[in-house]
C-alpha cells in the first residue's frame, strides 16, 4: 500500500491518473445519454437475439445497448485502423509512412485513419439507424431527423476517438483499450446484481462454470503477458581515450504475447464487418439490409462455425499485429550499430533470421492462448448450454489484459523517478 501511495506523490503521474479518471467519466456520461424515440422493450428483445451487437456494445461501452450518442462507440476508428493496416500491403507509400519515417510518419499514418473513420461511422450510423426503424426499435423519422441523428452519432464517435488519443498521449496504455475497459467494468455491478436476482439452485452449475472459467483465464492472462523468452545479448569492448566501455553482457526480452489484446479486438472488428454491410445496404434498400442482417445472425448464430471463425482470426491477428509492432530486421540494426551481438551470429542478416524464427514459434504459442481463451465461453455454451458466458472470455482477457499494461506503464514511470516501483 505504501508504494501504491507513491503514485500520489509525483505530480505528473499524478496528475496523468487524475486525467484519465476524469476522460472515462465523461466517456460514461455521453454512453448515457440516448437519443429519442426508443421503444425500451423492442431494444432488449433486440439485442438479446443477437450475439454479434453483443460484441458491437463491447466496443461502445455499453453505448449502443442504451442507444446512446455514442452508440458506435470506437467501433468505425477499429475498421478504419484495420483497413489502413491492411493498406500498408497493398501501397508502398503508406507502408514507408508506417514503418520507415519514424514518429512524425505513424503520427500522420493515424492521421489519415481518424479521417477514413468519419465516413465509416456515418454510414454505420446511417444503416443501423434504418435497422432499428425496421425492427420497430425506433419510430420512423423524417429525412431532416434522420441526418441530425447521423451527425450527432458521427461526433459522439469522433469524440471517443479524440478522448482515447488524449488518453493514449499520457503514456500509461493504449486510449482504445482504456475506453473499452471502463465500458466492460461499468457493466460488472448490473451483471452482479443480475445474476443475484435470477439465482436459482438449478443455476448453481452456470455459476460455479463462470467463477472456475474467470479464473482461469485470469491466471492464464497474467501468465501469458508476463512471459518472456530472454535472447543473450553482447557487447563488444571499445577504446575511447583511456576508457574502455562494453564487454558487458545483457538479454533481448522477446514477450510471448507481443500484441497484447489488440488481437481480439480487431477479431471481433472484423466478425462484425458482414453486419456493417448490410447496415450499409439500407442506404440502396431498407428490406435488402433487414434480409442481410437475418442471414449474418443465422450464420454467425452457429456457435460452431463463429467459434471456428473466431479462433482463426484471433490467431492471424496475433502474428499479424506482433509483425506490424516488431520488426527484427530493424532490432538487429540496432544491436550493430551499439557493438551489441547475440553469441554464436554474425550481426546483421543472421541476427535478424534468428529473432523472427524466435518471434515466430513464441507467437504460436500467444495466439493459440489468446484464441482459446476467446472461444473457451463458447466451448462451454456448446457442450453445457450455459449462455451466460457468451462473452466473458473477451471481456475478462481485456480488462486483465489492460489492468496489467496499466501497472506495467505506471511501474516502468515509476523506476524512471528512482522509484522501486511495486514488486517489493
Amino acid at each position: 500500500m505504501f508504494n501504491f501511495l507513491q503514485i500520489f506523490k509525483i505530480p505528473d503521474l499524478r496528475n496523468k491518473i487524475l486525467l484519465i479518471v476524469a476522460l472515462l467519466v465523461v466517456f460514461r456520461i455521453f454512453a448515457n445519454i440516448p437519443i429519442p424515440g426508443v421503444d425500451i422493450d423492442n431494444l432488449v428483445s433486440f439485442f438479446e437475439g443477437s450475439q454479434l451487437l453483443g460484441f458491437l456494445d463491447l466496443f461502445a461501452g455499453g453505448g449502443l445497448s442504451n442507444l446512446s450518442i455514442a452508440m458506435l462507440g470506437l467501433g468505425p476508428y477499429i475498421t478504419a485502423t484495420i483497413i489502413m493496416q491492411l493498406l500498408t500491403m497493398v501501397y508502398p507509400r503508406l507502408k514507408q509512412l508506417y514503418y520507415e519515417e519514424g514518429n512524425a510518419g505513424r503520427a500522420k499514418f493515424n492521421r489519415y485513419s481518424r479521417y477514413l473513420t468519419v465516413p465509416l461511422a456515418g454510414l454505420q450510423s446511417y444503416g443501423f439507424l434504418n435497422l432499428l426503424i425496421s425492427q420497430n426499435v425506433l419510430q420512423p423519422i423524417g429525412a431532416s431527423s434522420m441526418i441530425q441523428n447521423v451527425v450527432v452519432i458521427m461526433a459522439g464517435s469522433m469524440f471517443l476517438v479524440w478522448l482515447g488519443e488524449i488518453i493514449t498521449q499520457q503514456k500509461l496504455g493504449n486510449g482504445v483499450s482504456f475506453l473499452i475497459f471502463a465500458g466492460i467494468v461499468a457493466g460488472l455491478p448490473n451483471t452482479v446484481w443480475q445474476a443475484l436476482i435470477n439465482y436459482s439452485p438449478a443455476m448453481l452449475p452456470t455459476y460455479v462454470a463462470f467463477i472456475v472459467l474467470s479464473l482461469v483465464i485470469v491466471a492464464g492472462v497474467v501468465f501469458v503477458n508476463q512471459g518472456e523468452r530472454k535472447v543473450p545479448v553482447s557487447y563488444a569492448k571499445r577504446v575511447r581515450g583511456n576508457k574502455m566501455f562494453g564487454g558487458v553482457s545483457s538479454f533481448l526480452p522477446l514477450k510471448v504475447n507481443q500484441a497484447g489484446v489488440i488481437p481480439i479486438i480487431f477479431a471481433i472488428s472484423i466478425l462484425l464487418f458482414p453486419q456493417f454491410i448490410a447496415q450499409i445496404a439500407s442506404v440502396f434498400s431498407t428490406d435488402l439490409s433487414v434480409r442481410l442482417n437475418e442471414i449474418v445472425n443465422g450464420i454467425m448464430g452457429n456457435l460452431f462455425v463463429y467459434s471456428a471463425l473466431y479462433f482463426l482470426l484471433v490467431v492471424l491477428f496475433t502474428y499479424f499485429y506482433t509483425a506490424v509492432t516488431f520488426d527484427p530486421k530493424e532490432i538487429s540494426k540496432n544491436l550493430q550499430r551499439s557493438g551489441g551481438f547475440i553469441p554464436g551470429l554474425r550481426p546483421g542478416t543472421s541476427t535478424a533470421e534468428f529473432l523472427s524464427k524466435i518471434v515466430n514459434r513464441i507467437t504460436l504459442s500467444g495466439a493459440i492462448f489468446l484464441g482459446i481463451v476467446a472461444v473457451l465461453p463458447n466451448i462451454t455454451q456448446i457442450f453445457t448450454g450455459i449462455a451466460a458466458l457468451t462473452i466473458g472470455g473477451a471481456a475478462l482477457l481485456i480488462v486483465v489484459s489492460v489492468a496489467l499494461e496499466t501497472m506495467r506503464q505506471i511501474e516502468s514511470q515509476l523506476v524512471m523517478r528512482e522509484y522501486e516501483g511495486f514488486r517489493s
